[in-house]
């Protein structure tokens, strides 16, 4: 096959430093019970180590150019079924029934749609490993008062426990992106911050709140969620955005929905 060149419109970066694979084959430790599913595999760098050291794998990749060089280069390390798809449209039932333990490095420029999209199978997974931006990731597992804390950290709560695992340089990808990558391990919550009825609710307070996050919730909020709902549970209304844990924003969003 000849080289293949990274495509911009699937926001291919290649991962090719053995260090760096290692490492995150380590920290994923599969075993042999696991389903493993990878998303994006381009050419296969984390997916060869991967099947050799579980021997079975599913990989969704959107690329189809790429799919041939895939297939003969883990042609003798185990199975692996591709499936040629776009992540965005692709739901893990396709696949069977899991638990499944999801792995990628994820494209730019559709990262946060796509974990958002696996989110809502959160009952099939068990775990997710991830390359992301690390300004994506710092903004994932930001605490509440920080400057990287908002939307996406406290809508990863909602689903999730995220967990920085540790950081990737720029020259272990071809071509070099710009900016250094982390991998983040993502655990879905056995019971969710809010009840589900309430999501839709808890979006858009967030949303809400954090395009106006110098403001107090109390105006912020104005029209939306009375300062007496928020006292009622437990949300000083003179508080700003920035320093409510995602528990706070779940209570406001199954009071507002009660008051609905």
């Amino acid at each position: 096959m000849t080289e293949h060149r990274a495509r911009k419109r699937f926001g291919q970066h290649f991962l090719h430093d053995p260090r760096v694979i290692q490492r995150i084959v380590s920290d994923i430790r599969p075993r042999p019970e696991d389903r493993l599913v990878e998303i994006g595999p381009g050419l296969g760098a984390l997916t060869l180590p991967l099947l050799q050291a579980h021997g079975e794998l599913d990989a969704i990749e959107i690329d189809r150019d790429v799919i041939e060089h895939l297939r003969e280069r883990c042609r003798q390390a185990g199975t692996l079924r591709i499936h040629s798809v776009d992540a965005l449209k692709f739901r893990l039932s396709e696949i069977g029934e899991g638990p499944f333990r999801v792995v990628g490095n994820l494209p730019y420029n559709i990262s946060t749609p796509l974990m958002f999209h696996l989110f809502a199978q959160k009952h099939q997974i068990v775990d997710m490993h991830f390359m992301l931006q690390k300004e994506v990731v710092d903004r994932m597992v930001a605490e509440p008062g920080g400057a990287d804390y908002g939307r996406l950290g406290i809508m990863t709560s909602l689903y999730c426990h995220a967990e920085h695992r540790f950081d990737v340089p720029p020259g272990a990808f071809q071509p070099r992106p710009r900016v250094y990558s982390s991998i983040v391990r993502l655990v879905p919550r056995e019971q969710p911050l809010c009840v589900p009825e309430a999501e839709t609710a808890l979006a858009d307070i967030v949303r809400l709140a954090f395009s106006k996050r110098r403001k107090t919730l109390r105006n912020g909020l104005k029209g939306h969620v009375s300062p007496e709902t928020m006292t009622s549970v437990g949300v000083d209304p003179s508080a700003r955005p920035e320093t409510l844990p995602p528990q706070a924003f779940a209570r406001l969003a199954e009071a507002a929905l009660s008051h609905a």
